[in-house]
């Protein structure tokens, strides 16, 4: 609030010579000019008088008015200098001059000036007043409200004081007590725009933003230019969710003042609300080219990059706003956050370790930063994140157990992670059924499926819109072996998220399961979108072939993308697309390079990773069953399409001597890196416990697990050949040379089974997608003998039924 400036009156009393009587008669015209507004002609006059009488007290003092009107303070203090060099004893030539020392940022010489003016006359509202407005300014806060409380105890109307009081009772956080000094301010001047405007202020520090927007729209009324009561007014607009209304104020205020950088700012964060981020930047870009120094404008700034995921961006934002203000805390969180959406967690990291230096207690650093490090895998440190937030509580405690039950599940500590999530979900005020989500999941890795699915049901009840319940409900049906029920859940999953490639993957797997081809090879198409899968990706220049256009002279690549046993599954599609005209060009893993050399229908076998020649489209292995579109009419073939080099063969007839009794391979485990091998592998100790005598029994895994080494090594009559099994051709030809192979799931069995050796193989309850459901048979090997689990987990009596078959193997006989 500037202080009061007025134009006092004459001070002089008119002479008696001539050249008086018409400077006299000059002053009076140019003080008439002078309160009219006209300040040029005016000047020009009271220079005239001066001409005609230098001394003369009036214009001198008068001139000093008018340069302090003029934006010239400096001007105004020399010529009211030489007024009371006339007359020392003025009192309002004391108070305007020090109006001009303030102006000059003069504050102890401007106090002295009112204190001389209140020296003189000390019933000087003005003077009071301006001089708790120096105070003010130089931070003497109580001696300010003292000297306003002054003036008005001799002006009890003194609306601008009463303002100036308010004003300082406001800073002082004495909100209502201010506000009823604002009333005051009104009352006396009901149409005193600045003191409606500060009201309005000071009901939105009470959290009466509505009656605030009210306050504001008085002082826009009375004064329609008010950029920041505008300003204002959009904040407590936004204070009350009607973001929409606060952006056409913000808007209004910059019509009004386009160099407005808080309603610049202001609006981006309106803009934010209503997720409209590229235009908040925008906004937020204007509030910092007006005033670069501008940490709270970088700060949103890198938030609504953030939201559009410009996470460097959003980097380079909050690294602006910490060499401005490197202590805000939430900076280094922002920063935290956007570097961890980078994948950098270690920065990210260190910037949640320097905003917990900050503040201790922050809550959501520690929350943030136990999310960094579960995904670096450090899943311990990341539980004790986790846990200070527990013990800080608030807010954020209930995600806190929800993640801490997230890392127990990573640790596969599934009880203890159970219980984080029931805390979750005692605690919930929101995010209920995410936790309810998760726990299903665990439920489910602790094979509790029918409690998984309540767990689930449980959340969609909460939240019939979670896709990902509706995706993992499916999952549970499907370990249920409740197929159809699965396809149902799956299908409300993409409903909710057509892009929900987990739920697209899985609904295809489980068509697959239930023979239903024609949908579920084009459903499987969705495994390109899956995290574990998309690393098969291959980005070739040239098009995918699916089937639509004719192959008749054209070379195609077919490439192997997944395991090893799909790759010998379904490289028999080979001769089928050589029979539509093509030249065919087979890339396999390295391991089966050997192996399917010369493969009928290829002109050329590579190993992944060797130079490809020209081709002109190409088609994953896995996509030709949909290009071809195979179904139970017309699988192909199932008779055999590979064969053991037979040099291969005689090398092994030699190293396994005279046939005694028939032969059995053994391989009961597979990959431990797999993610359902807990589901299809077997120990061996219990494998050997149902083996009958009389067998010749030949391990053909090459890897052995611990536990398994050691009872192999406690049943040396299981012959070993790990050591000397060097490739798939060497496995090939041991197939060959065993009666029967009992296999779990794995690369050997599909090796066996494409050799057309008689393979049996232990499946579990709900097995892979391409043996379907409850046939003992698959139309993909005629010499394969599927043993299905009835009980999940259950592996005796498949154990029993294989014990069972096997001694009915005429001693001495090869199995047909």
């Amino acid at each position: 609030m500037k202080p009061v400036f007025r134009h006092p009156p004459p001070a002089g009393r008119a002479a008696a010579s001539p050249t008086a009587r018409q400077a006299q008669a000059r002053f009076g015209e140019a003080l008439a000019l002078h309160q009219g507004g006209q300040l040029a002609p005016a000047r020009a006059l009271y220079q005239e008088v001066l001409k005609l009488q230098p001394a003369h007290f009036d214009a001198l003092h008068l001139m000093g008015v008018l340069a302090y009107q003029t934006q010239d303070p400096a001007g105004a203090v020399a010529w009211i200098d030489q007024a009371l060099a006339l007359n020392p004893r003025h009192a309002p030539a004391h108070n305007n001059r020090g109006a001009a020392l303030k102006d000059l940022g003069q504050w102890d010489a401007a106090l002295a000036s009112y204190d001389q003016a209140i020296q003189l006359k000390a019933d000087y509202a003005e003077a009071w007043n301006n001089r708790g407005v120096v105070l003010r300014e130089t931070g003497q806060l109580q001696a300010a409200m003292d000297s306003y409380r002054a003036a008005i105890a001799r002006k009890a109307d003194y609306a601008d004081a009463f303002n100036n009081l308010a004003n300082a009772l406001a800073q002082q956080m004495q909100y209502e007590l201010a506000l009823h000094n604002y009333d005051q301010a009104i009352h006396f001047k009901p149409d005193y725009a600045d003191a409606w405007y500060n009201r309005g202020n000071t009901l939105a520090q009470l959290g009466r933003y509505a009656d605030a927007v009210v306050s504001q729209d008085r002082a826009i009324a009375l004064k329609p230019g008010h950029a920041d009561a505008f300003n204002n007014r959009g904040t407590a607009l936004s204070a009350l969710g009607e973001h929409a209304a606060a952006l056409d104020s913000y808007d209004r205020a910059l019509a009004f003042k386009p160099g407005h950088a808080e309603a610049h700012y202001n609006r981006g964060v309106a803009l934010a609300a209503l997720e409209r981020h590229g235009e908040a930047i925008e906004s937020f870009d204007r509030a910092i080219a007006l005033r670069a120094a501008y940490p709270d404008a970088w700060f949103s700034r890198g938030i609504a990059q953030a939201q559009l995921a410009l996470h460097a961006a959003a980097v380079e934002s909050f690294d602006r706003v910490l060499a401005l203000q490197p202590e805000k805390a939430e900076a280094w969180t922002g920063r935290g956050d956007a570097l961890g959406r980078l994948e950098n967690y270690p920065a990210a990291i260190e910037s949640y370790v320097q905003a917990i230096k900050l503040n201790p207690d922050d809550a959501q650093a520690w929350y943030n930063q136990g999310g960094a490090l579960r995904l670096l895998k450090q899943h311990q440190h990341a539980i004790d994140c986790y846990d200070r937030v527990i013990a800080l509580g608030g807010d954020f405690a209930p995600q806190a157990y929800n993640n801490r039950g997230n890392a127990l599940g990573d640790l596969k500590q599934y009880e203890a992670a159970l219980d984080s999530y029931d805390e979750a979900i005692a605690r919930a005020s929101e995010h209920a059924a995410s936790y309810y989500n998760n726990r299903g999941i665990t439920l489910s890795a602790l094979g509790r499926h029918q409690q998984a699915l309540d767990s689930y049901d449980r959340a969609l009840s909460l939240d019939p819109g979670l896709a990902s319940g509706w995706n993992n409900r499916g999952n549970a049906l499907t370990q249920l072996m409740r197929h159809r029920e699965a396809v149902e859940s799956y299908e409300k999953a993409i409903a909710i998220d057509p892009e929900h490639a987990n739920a697209q993957l899985s609904l295809g797997l489980c068509l697959l399961q239930l023979a239903e081809f024609e949908r579920g090879w084009a459903q499987y198409e969705w495994r390109w979108e899956d995290e574990t899968l998309k690393k098969f990706v291959r980005n070739f220049s040239q098009p995918i072939w699916l089937g639509a256009e004719p192959l008749q002279g054209r070379t195609i690549l077919l490439h192997g993308e997944q395991g090893l046993g799909d790759t010998l599954q379904f490289c028999r599609y080979t001769r089928l697309i050589q029979a539509l005209g093509a030249r065919v060009i087979l890339e396999v893993q390295p391991a089966l390079l050997g192996l399917l050399d010369g493969l009928e229908g290829a002109v050329q076998v590579l190993a992944k990773g060797q130079p490809l020649p020209d081709f002109d489209c190409h088609c994953p292995l896995l996509s030709l069953p949909l290009a071809l579109g195979t179904t139970l009419h017309n699988f192909p073939s199932g008779q055999p399409y590979l064969r053991a080099p037979a040099h291969k063969v005689a090398q092994w007839t030699q190293r396994l001597g005279p046939r005694s009794r028939p032969r059995v391979g053994l391989v009961w485990s597979g990959n431990a890196a797999h993610k359902n091998d807990h589901n299809r592998s077997l120990v061996l100790s219990e494998l050997i416990a149902h083996l009958p005598p009389a067998f010749d029994y030949i391990s053909l895994q090459k890897e052995f697990r611990p536990a398994d080494r050691q009872t192999l090594e406690q049943h040396p009559q299981i012959l070993r050949l790990d050591q000397e099994i060097q490739d798939f051709t060497d496995t090939a030809a041991l197939c060959e040379l065993v009666d029967v192979l009992i296999s779990v799931d794995t690369s050997v069995a599909h090796l066996a089974g494409a050799l057309g050796r008689p393979v049996w193989m232990a499946l579990p309850l709900n097995p892979d997608w391409r043996w379907m459901l409850e046939r003992s048979d698959t139309p993909w090997y005629e010499s394969v003998t599927l043993y299905r689990q009835q009980t999940a987990g259950q592996w005796g009596p498949v154990l029993e039924r294989i014990a069972a078959d096997l001694a009915r193997l005429p001693a001495g006989e090869r199995a047909a």
